[in-house]
Protein backbone atom coordinates (compact mmCIF):
# COMPACT_ATOMS: atom_id res chain seq x y z
CA UNK A 1 0.00 0.00 0.00
CA UNK A 2 2.84 2.37 0.89
CA UNK A 3 4.53 1.70 -2.47
CA UNK A 4 1.25 2.37 -4.27
CA UNK A 5 0.85 5.74 -2.55
CA UNK A 6 4.42 6.66 -3.45
CA UNK A 7 3.78 5.73 -7.08
CA UNK A 8 0.60 7.80 -7.18
CA UNK A 9 2.43 10.79 -5.70
CA UNK A 10 5.19 10.48 -8.30
CA UNK A 11 2.64 10.33 -11.11
CA UNK A 12 0.90 13.48 -9.82
CA UNK A 13 4.22 15.35 -9.59
CA UNK A 14 5.11 14.19 -13.09
CA UNK A 15 1.77 15.34 -14.49
CA UNK A 16 2.16 18.72 -12.78
CA UNK A 17 5.61 19.20 -14.29
CA UNK A 18 4.33 18.09 -17.69
CA UNK A 19 1.59 20.74 -17.63
CA UNK A 20 4.07 23.43 -16.60
CA UNK A 21 6.51 22.38 -19.32
CA UNK A 22 3.82 22.95 -21.94
CA UNK A 23 3.76 26.62 -20.98
CA UNK A 24 6.56 28.41 -22.81
CA UNK A 25 7.96 31.91 -22.87
CA UNK A 26 7.49 33.17 -26.42
CA UNK A 27 4.74 30.63 -27.09
CA UNK A 28 3.25 32.79 -29.87
CA UNK A 29 6.52 33.82 -31.56
CA UNK A 30 5.65 31.81 -34.69
CA UNK A 31 1.85 31.63 -34.60
CA UNK A 32 1.09 35.25 -33.63
CA UNK A 33 4.33 37.10 -33.07
CA UNK A 34 2.74 40.45 -32.11
CA UNK A 35 0.40 38.92 -29.50
CA UNK A 36 2.16 40.29 -26.42
CA UNK A 37 2.79 43.67 -28.05
CA UNK A 38 -0.91 44.07 -28.86
CA UNK A 39 -1.99 43.22 -25.31
CA UNK A 40 0.59 45.65 -23.91
CA UNK A 41 -0.68 48.37 -26.27
CA UNK A 42 -4.28 47.87 -25.11
CA UNK A 43 -3.20 48.01 -21.45
CA UNK A 44 -1.24 51.19 -22.13
CA UNK A 45 -4.21 52.89 -23.84
CA UNK A 46 -6.55 51.86 -21.02
CA UNK A 47 -4.11 53.08 -18.36
CA UNK A 48 -3.91 56.52 -19.98
CA UNK A 49 -7.70 56.82 -19.71
CA UNK A 50 -8.05 55.26 -16.25
CA UNK A 51 -4.99 54.44 -14.15
CA UNK A 52 -7.10 52.26 -11.87
CA UNK A 53 -7.60 49.66 -14.60
CA UNK A 54 -4.08 48.34 -14.04
CA UNK A 55 -5.00 47.24 -10.53
CA UNK A 56 -8.23 45.81 -11.90
CA UNK A 57 -6.38 43.58 -14.36
CA UNK A 58 -3.90 42.30 -11.76
CA UNK A 59 -6.79 41.45 -9.45
CA UNK A 60 -8.75 39.83 -12.28
CA UNK A 61 -5.84 37.50 -13.05
CA UNK A 62 -5.59 36.56 -9.37
CA UNK A 63 -9.34 35.91 -9.15
CA UNK A 64 -9.17 33.81 -12.31
CA UNK A 65 -6.29 31.64 -11.15
CA UNK A 66 -7.56 31.00 -7.62
CA UNK A 67 -10.94 29.62 -8.67
CA UNK A 68 -10.63 27.04 -11.46
CA UNK A 69 -7.03 27.79 -12.38
CA UNK A 70 -5.68 30.31 -14.90
CA UNK A 71 -8.09 29.38 -17.69
CA UNK A 72 -10.12 32.55 -18.24
CA UNK A 73 -13.33 31.42 -16.55
CA UNK A 74 -13.61 34.79 -14.77
CA UNK A 75 -14.17 36.42 -18.18
CA UNK A 76 -17.27 34.39 -19.09
CA UNK A 77 -20.63 36.18 -18.94
CA UNK A 78 -23.61 34.86 -17.01
CA UNK A 79 -26.53 33.32 -18.89
CA UNK A 80 -30.21 32.97 -17.94
CA UNK A 81 -29.42 29.47 -16.65
CA UNK A 82 -26.06 30.16 -14.95
CA UNK A 83 -24.53 32.85 -12.76
CA UNK A 84 -20.86 33.08 -13.72
CA UNK A 85 -17.87 33.91 -11.50
CA UNK A 86 -17.81 37.56 -12.54
CA UNK A 87 -21.29 38.10 -11.09
CA UNK A 88 -20.59 36.56 -7.68
CA UNK A 89 -20.49 38.89 -4.64
CA UNK A 90 -16.71 38.37 -4.55
CA UNK A 91 -16.34 39.89 -8.04
CA UNK A 92 -19.31 42.16 -8.68
CA UNK A 93 -19.11 45.15 -8.65
CA UNK A 94 -15.42 45.19 -7.73
CA UNK A 95 -13.78 43.53 -10.76
CA UNK A 96 -13.06 45.78 -13.71
CA UNK A 97 -11.03 45.83 -16.88
CA UNK A 98 -13.03 43.33 -18.92
CA UNK A 99 -13.21 45.78 -21.82
CA UNK A 100 -9.40 45.84 -22.03
CA UNK A 101 -9.35 42.08 -22.54
CA UNK A 102 -12.17 42.40 -25.09
CA UNK A 103 -10.25 45.01 -27.10
CA UNK A 104 -7.06 42.97 -27.12
CA UNK A 105 -8.95 39.83 -28.13
CA UNK A 106 -10.74 41.60 -30.99
CA UNK A 107 -7.44 42.83 -32.44
CA UNK A 108 -5.82 39.42 -32.05
CA UNK A 109 -8.74 37.63 -33.68
CA UNK A 110 -8.38 39.94 -36.68
CA UNK A 111 -4.66 39.24 -36.94
CA UNK A 112 -4.42 35.61 -35.74
CA UNK A 113 -7.87 34.06 -35.68
CA UNK A 114 -8.37 31.29 -33.13
CA UNK A 115 -4.76 31.34 -31.89
CA UNK A 116 -4.36 33.38 -28.69
CA UNK A 117 -6.34 32.27 -25.65
CA UNK A 118 -8.24 34.61 -23.37
CA UNK A 119 -6.40 33.10 -20.40
CA UNK A 120 -3.06 34.10 -21.92
CA UNK A 121 -4.33 37.57 -22.79
CA UNK A 122 -5.28 38.06 -19.13
CA UNK A 123 -1.89 36.78 -17.93
CA UNK A 124 -0.09 39.15 -20.30
CA UNK A 125 -2.33 42.07 -19.29
CA UNK A 126 -1.64 41.46 -15.59
CA UNK A 127 2.11 41.48 -16.23
CA UNK A 128 1.85 44.68 -18.29
CA UNK A 129 -0.22 46.27 -15.52
CA UNK A 130 2.44 45.46 -12.92
CA UNK A 131 5.09 46.97 -15.17
CA UNK A 132 3.18 50.12 -16.14
CA UNK A 133 2.60 50.94 -12.45
CA UNK A 134 6.29 50.71 -11.59
CA UNK A 135 6.77 47.03 -10.82
CA UNK A 136 9.29 44.77 -12.51
CA UNK A 137 8.32 43.25 -15.83
CA UNK A 138 8.67 39.49 -16.17
CA UNK A 139 8.46 36.84 -18.86
CA UNK A 140 5.06 35.12 -19.00
CA UNK A 141 5.13 31.45 -19.96
CA UNK A 142 2.13 31.03 -22.28
CA UNK A 143 0.15 28.29 -23.94
CA UNK A 144 -2.88 28.30 -21.63
CA UNK A 145 -6.20 27.29 -23.10
CA UNK A 146 -9.63 28.54 -22.07
CA UNK A 147 -12.03 26.72 -19.78
CA UNK A 148 -15.67 26.12 -20.60
CA UNK A 149 -17.16 26.40 -17.10
CA UNK A 150 -17.73 29.44 -14.86
CA UNK A 151 -19.75 29.04 -11.66
CA UNK A 152 -20.34 31.83 -9.12
CA UNK A 153 -20.39 29.49 -6.06
CA UNK A 154 -16.80 28.44 -6.81
CA UNK A 155 -15.53 31.91 -5.87
CA UNK A 156 -15.61 30.58 -2.32
CA UNK A 157 -11.95 29.79 -3.09
CA UNK A 158 -11.10 33.50 -2.97
CA UNK A 159 -9.79 35.15 0.22
CA UNK A 160 -12.18 37.46 2.05
CA UNK A 161 -11.23 40.92 3.40
CA UNK A 162 -12.09 39.58 6.86
CA UNK A 163 -9.62 36.66 6.77
CA UNK A 164 -7.03 36.32 9.51
CA UNK A 165 -3.43 35.28 8.91
CA UNK A 166 -4.10 31.58 9.52
CA UNK A 167 -6.97 31.52 7.03
CA UNK A 168 -4.86 33.33 4.44
CA UNK A 169 -1.92 30.98 4.98
CA UNK A 170 -4.12 27.90 4.54
CA UNK A 171 -5.93 29.22 1.47
CA UNK A 172 -2.66 30.08 -0.28
CA UNK A 173 -1.14 26.76 0.79
CA UNK A 174 -4.06 25.02 -0.91
CA UNK A 175 -2.83 26.61 -4.14
CA UNK A 176 0.78 25.63 -3.57
CA UNK A 177 2.09 28.88 -2.07
CA UNK A 178 4.26 29.36 0.98
CA UNK A 179 3.32 31.81 3.71
CA UNK A 180 6.08 34.12 2.51
CA UNK A 181 4.63 34.08 -1.02
CA UNK A 182 1.23 34.91 0.47
CA UNK A 183 2.69 38.02 2.11
CA UNK A 184 4.47 38.90 -1.13
CA UNK A 185 1.32 38.65 -3.26
CA UNK A 186 -0.69 40.60 -0.67
CA UNK A 187 1.44 43.54 -1.74
CA UNK A 188 -0.72 43.82 -4.86
CA UNK A 189 -2.99 45.86 -2.58
CA UNK A 190 -0.52 48.69 -3.03
CA UNK A 191 -2.52 49.66 -6.14
CA UNK A 192 -6.23 49.99 -6.74
CA UNK A 193 -9.32 50.75 -4.75
CA UNK A 194 -11.86 49.09 -2.49
CA UNK A 195 -15.58 49.50 -2.03
CA UNK A 196 -16.44 50.77 1.44
CA UNK A 197 -18.67 47.76 2.01
CA UNK A 198 -15.57 45.54 2.11
CA UNK A 199 -14.29 47.04 5.37
CA UNK A 200 -17.13 49.12 6.89
CA UNK A 201 -17.44 46.61 9.73
CA UNK A 202 -14.00 47.76 10.95
CA UNK A 203 -15.38 51.28 11.32
CA UNK A 204 -18.89 50.77 12.70
CA UNK A 205 -19.58 47.19 13.86
CA UNK A 206 -16.33 45.42 14.62
CA UNK A 207 -17.63 43.21 17.44
CA UNK A 208 -20.01 43.19 20.39
CA UNK A 209 -17.53 45.08 22.58
CA UNK A 210 -16.27 47.88 20.33
CA UNK A 211 -17.61 49.48 17.16
CA UNK A 212 -14.23 50.44 15.70
CA UNK A 213 -11.40 47.96 15.16
CA UNK A 214 -8.79 48.88 17.82
CA UNK A 215 -5.97 47.77 15.50
CA UNK A 216 -6.89 50.54 13.03
CA UNK A 217 -5.01 53.84 13.35
CA UNK A 218 -7.60 56.33 14.76
CA UNK A 219 -6.62 59.16 12.40
CA UNK A 220 -6.90 56.85 9.40
CA UNK A 221 -10.23 55.53 10.70
CA UNK A 222 -11.59 59.09 10.95
CA UNK A 223 -10.56 59.77 7.35
CA UNK A 224 -12.22 56.56 6.20
CA UNK A 225 -15.43 57.44 8.02
CA UNK A 226 -15.59 60.71 6.09
CA UNK A 227 -15.35 58.80 2.83
CA UNK A 228 -17.49 55.85 3.92
CA UNK A 229 -20.59 56.77 5.93
CA UNK A 230 -22.41 54.10 7.88
CA UNK A 231 -25.17 53.70 5.28
CA UNK A 232 -23.17 51.00 3.41
CA UNK A 233 -23.45 52.68 0.00
CA UNK A 234 -22.11 50.02 -2.37
CA UNK A 235 -20.95 52.62 -4.90
CA UNK A 236 -18.44 54.39 -2.62
CA UNK A 237 -14.74 53.54 -3.02
CA UNK A 238 -11.43 54.52 -1.41
CA UNK A 239 -7.82 53.86 -2.48
CA UNK A 240 -6.23 50.72 -1.03
CA UNK A 241 -2.97 52.58 -0.45
CA UNK A 242 -3.68 56.34 -0.20
CA UNK A 243 -0.07 57.62 -0.48
CA UNK A 244 0.46 56.02 -3.92
CA UNK A 245 -2.69 54.29 -5.24
CA UNK A 246 -1.34 53.86 -8.77
CA UNK A 247 2.26 52.92 -7.99
CA UNK A 248 3.54 49.39 -7.46
CA UNK A 249 5.68 50.15 -4.40
CA UNK A 250 6.11 49.11 -0.77
CA UNK A 251 3.93 51.86 0.68
CA UNK A 252 1.34 49.13 1.33
CA UNK A 253 3.68 47.43 3.82
CA UNK A 254 4.63 50.76 5.40
CA UNK A 255 0.93 51.40 5.89
CA UNK A 256 0.47 48.09 7.68
CA UNK A 257 3.35 48.94 10.03
CA UNK A 258 1.52 52.21 10.78
CA UNK A 259 -1.72 50.29 11.48
CA UNK A 260 -3.22 51.59 8.25
CA UNK A 261 -3.95 48.31 6.50
CA UNK A 262 -7.38 48.78 4.92
CA UNK A 263 -8.69 45.23 5.28
CA UNK A 264 -8.52 42.93 8.27
CA UNK A 265 -6.68 40.59 5.89
CA UNK A 266 -4.01 43.28 5.46
CA UNK A 267 -3.54 44.30 9.09
CA UNK A 268 -3.60 40.68 10.26
CA UNK A 269 -0.13 40.23 8.76
CA UNK A 270 1.25 41.88 11.92
CA UNK A 271 -0.37 39.32 14.24
CA UNK A 272 2.09 36.56 13.35
CA UNK A 273 5.81 36.96 14.05
CA UNK A 274 6.92 35.43 10.73
CA UNK A 275 4.55 37.44 8.54
CA UNK A 276 5.21 40.61 10.56
CA UNK A 277 8.92 40.17 9.89
CA UNK A 278 8.22 39.76 6.17
CA UNK A 279 6.11 42.94 6.18
CA UNK A 280 9.01 44.82 7.77
CA UNK A 281 11.54 43.41 5.30
CA UNK A 282 9.33 44.22 2.31
CA UNK A 283 8.73 47.75 3.57
CA UNK A 284 12.49 48.32 3.81
CA UNK A 285 13.50 46.65 0.54
CA UNK A 286 11.36 47.75 -2.42
CA UNK A 287 13.79 46.33 -5.00
CA UNK A 288 13.75 42.87 -3.42
CA UNK A 289 9.97 42.92 -3.00
CA UNK A 290 9.42 43.82 -6.65
CA UNK A 291 11.69 40.95 -7.66
CA UNK A 292 9.98 38.32 -5.51
CA UNK A 293 6.55 39.69 -6.44
CA UNK A 294 7.31 39.15 -10.13
CA UNK A 295 8.43 35.57 -9.39
CA UNK A 296 5.26 34.91 -7.38
CA UNK A 297 3.12 36.21 -10.26
CA UNK A 298 4.82 33.79 -12.66
CA UNK A 299 4.13 30.94 -10.24
CA UNK A 300 0.51 32.02 -9.80
CA UNK A 301 0.04 32.06 -13.57
CA UNK A 302 0.71 28.30 -13.66
CA UNK A 303 -2.11 27.29 -11.30
CA UNK A 304 -4.48 24.74 -12.84
CA UNK A 305 -3.73 25.65 -16.45
CA UNK A 306 -5.27 23.85 -19.40
CA UNK A 307 -2.82 23.02 -22.19
CA UNK A 308 -2.51 20.87 -25.28
CA UNK A 309 -5.96 19.80 -26.46
CA UNK A 310 -7.76 20.55 -23.17
CA UNK A 311 -10.29 23.39 -23.13
CA UNK A 312 -10.58 25.66 -26.16
CA UNK A 313 -9.47 28.97 -27.66
CA UNK A 314 -12.50 31.18 -27.21
CA UNK A 315 -13.43 33.42 -30.15
CA UNK A 316 -15.09 35.83 -27.69
CA UNK A 317 -13.70 35.87 -24.16
CA UNK A 318 -17.16 36.37 -22.70
CA UNK A 319 -18.78 33.37 -24.39
CA UNK A 320 -17.96 29.67 -24.62
CA UNK A 321 -17.54 28.49 -28.19
CA UNK A 322 -20.67 26.83 -29.57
Amino acid sequence: MKKLLVCIALVLVSLSRCVESQLQVGFYKDSCRLAEFIVKDEVRKAFIKDKGLAAGLVRMHFHDCFVRGCEGSVLIDSTPSNTAEKDSPANNPSLRGFEVIDSAKARLETMCKGVVSCADILAFAARDSVEITGGFGYNVPAGRRDGRVSLAPETINLPLPSFNVNQLTQLFANKGFTQEEMVTLSGAHTIGRSHCTSFNNRLYSFNTTVNQDPSLDPTYASMLKQRCPQNNDSTLVVPMDPPSPNMMDTSYYQGILANRGLFTSDQTLLTNSATANQVTQNARNPFIWKKIFAAAMVKMGKIGVLTGSAGEIRANCRVINS
